[in-house]
């Protein structure tokens, strides 16, 4: 090869870019053919969605890999591939954007991985209702308990006049078990001015009849108590009507008067003037002798006696 002879090959065929220089083209240099400007590469066109990505392209018959391509890695064995998959290539996919998965060892959003564990969640929550409902109960027996011993206490710091009504039938006496006595007011020894009527309906003494004209000072019943079994602590019960508007009146045990008068209250707050409506029973503590007794019920000066009389009976204390 001589200086004026460079041999088959001249710097533009070498040169790539030759066709841009002046004297290239002066030489007869073409643009090479093939995609993107450079020598030997291939434009290759596919329809949208049919590329794979991630995978090693095929060369097929008559073409050649593009110029500058990596070669594409491949996943170690058991491991997935890190690179993103185009989603016509996922499970389902179609021509919609996925995000790419990746699996965490151990994690609960990456595909393949736990989810959270809504079991044991919904167990602890159970548990902290049933936990609560039963504390609840807990406390609302032991309120009941309070109450009924508030209820007792109560009963047990009451004057000696109560509302409550124990059946006479029901009173028996401690050591012999045997009823105690009874009467009804009309059988009873009446003082003067003391009568019997039956104009209004209620009494529960035979034909409905009670003791009138009780309201006036220095009237009195009295009853001879017999069969006392043991002597002891007892109350008197008495069964009467008021119009409605509190009375009283002293109680002689044995010629001893009681240190307060027995009440004849409204306990049921029965209308003013109303006699029929009127119709209740008190209490009053007293101390019997064994054997025969005598009680008196008496409107003394300062007692309010406006009241008829039905029933007398004893109970134990």
């Amino acid at each position: 090869m001589t200086p004026g002879n460079n041999g088959a090959s001249t710097p533009e065929d070498d040169d790539p870019f030759g066709y841009l220089y002046a004297d290239g083209q002066a030489n007869g240099a073409q643009p090479p053919s093939g995609g993107y400007g450079y020598p030997n590469s291939v434009n290759r066109v596919r329809a949208v969605g049919t590329r794979s990505y991630g995978q090693q392209p095929q060369a097929g018959a008559g073409q050649t890999a593009a110029y500058g391509q990596a070669p594409q890695q491949q996943g170690g064995y058991g491991r997935p591939n890190a690179h993103y998959a185009a989603p016509e290539t996922l499970p389902g996919g179609g021509g919609a954007t996925t995000a790419p998965q990746h699996q965490v060892p151990g994690g609960g959003g990456g595909r393949g991985g736990r989810g959270p564990n809504t079991k044991g969640l919904l167990i602890g929550a159970i548990a902290v209702v049933a936990a609560v409902v039963i504390g609840i109960g807990v406390a609302m027996l032991g309120g009941d308990k309070d109450d009924n011993k508030a209820d007792d206490q109560a009963g047990s710091g009451q004057d000696q006049s109560q509302s409550t009504e124990p059946s006479p039938s029901a009173s028996k006496s401690a050591a012999g078990k045997t009823e105690l006595p009874k009467v009804d007011a009309k059988a009873m020894r009446l003082g003067a001015g003391l009568t019997t009527a039956s104009d209004f309906k209620g009494a529960k003494a035979d034909g409905g009849v009670y003791v009138t004209g009780f309201n006036q000072v220095g009237s009195k019943v009295t009853w001879s108590v017999d069969g006392i079994k043991k002597a002891g602590d007892y109350r008197l019960y008495a069964r009467y009507s008021i119009p409605g508007v509190d009375a009283n009146a002293t109680l002689l045990v044995n010629g001893k008067a009681n240190t307060q008068p027995m009440g004849l209250k409204n306990f049921i707050g029965s209308p003013k003037g109303d006699w029929e409506k009127g119709w209740q029973t008190s209490w009053a503590p007293v101390t019997l002798t064994k054997g025969t007794n005598t009680i008196e019920l008496a409107c003394n000066e300062g007692n309010q006696c406006d009241a008829v009389l039905d029933q007398f009976y004893i109970a134990p204390s």
